[in-house]
């Protein structure tokens, strides 16, 4: 995929995301099939041990509960009632793409239903591959499912085939993980779609994907 075109990462709604998210929203994104879809994705890559939840609210669409759970979102209720969640913390990562960790502070990464929201993608995958250990890794699920208002247009603008790879370039422009893997989840006919792109944090000096 060549670079992204101008205006790729723009909004119909550019108004401050802390406004949009203040208000609760205790719905489920997708349908219960994909929500079934992506727990058992996650279960079955390990999620285990000191796990980040990015971009989180009530709901984390694991089926255990790990060692560690820290939730980071935008609305301080719907993080206060994840059940699963040991560490809750308010950030906006469209405002700020740092994360407020140490290097290495965790094993894996989740973000579940909300990359299509982030309109520095690739600056935060860069802070993901720096919060996570060596050998860590990072796993994106997603559906054709969002607020379009807040969705950046080259998403809306793509079919499910052309966000995997969205996500791919993702990964590999932030320099911070192996090659890619992407799969298409096993979800009930007619349902929503669930796919899931993941990578790794290299083991060794220069066993990064290629940066484009």
């Amino acid at each position: 995929m060549n670079d992204f075109p101008q205006g790729f990462f723009d909004r119909a709604d550019d108004t401050a995301d802390r406004e949009f998210y203040l208000p609760s929203r205790f719905v489920q994104h997708i349908d219960d099939g994909a929500i079934a879809a992506a727990g058992a994705f996650y279960a079955g890559i390990g999620v285990t041990g000191r796990v980040l939840d990015l971009m989180s609210s009530w709901v984390s669409h694991l089926t255990v509960r790990p060692e560690h759970l820290t939730v980071l979102g935008m609305n301080r209720a719907e993080l206060a009632a994840n059940e699963m969640a040991h560490e809750r913390v308010r950030h906006d990562l469209n405002a700020d793409p740092v994360l407020p960790f140490d290097d290495g502070a965790f094993d894996t990464c989740v973000c579940t239903v909300s990359v299509d929201y982030l309109t520095d993608p690739v600056a935060v995958f860069a802070e993901v591959g720096r919060v996570l250990r060596p050998g860590g890794t990072f796993a994106c699920t997603f559906s054709n499912r969002c607020f379009p208002t807040k969705a950046v247009r080259g998403w809306l603008a793509s079919d499910d085939a052309t966000r995997v790879r969205i996500v791919g370039e993702y990964f590999r422009r932030s320099g911070a993980f192996a090659v890619p893997q992407a799969l298409a989840c096993d979800t009930p006919p007619g349902g929503d779609p669930l796919y899931a792109v993941w990578a790794t944090t290299p083991t060794a000096p220069g066993t990064a994907a290629p940066r484009p």
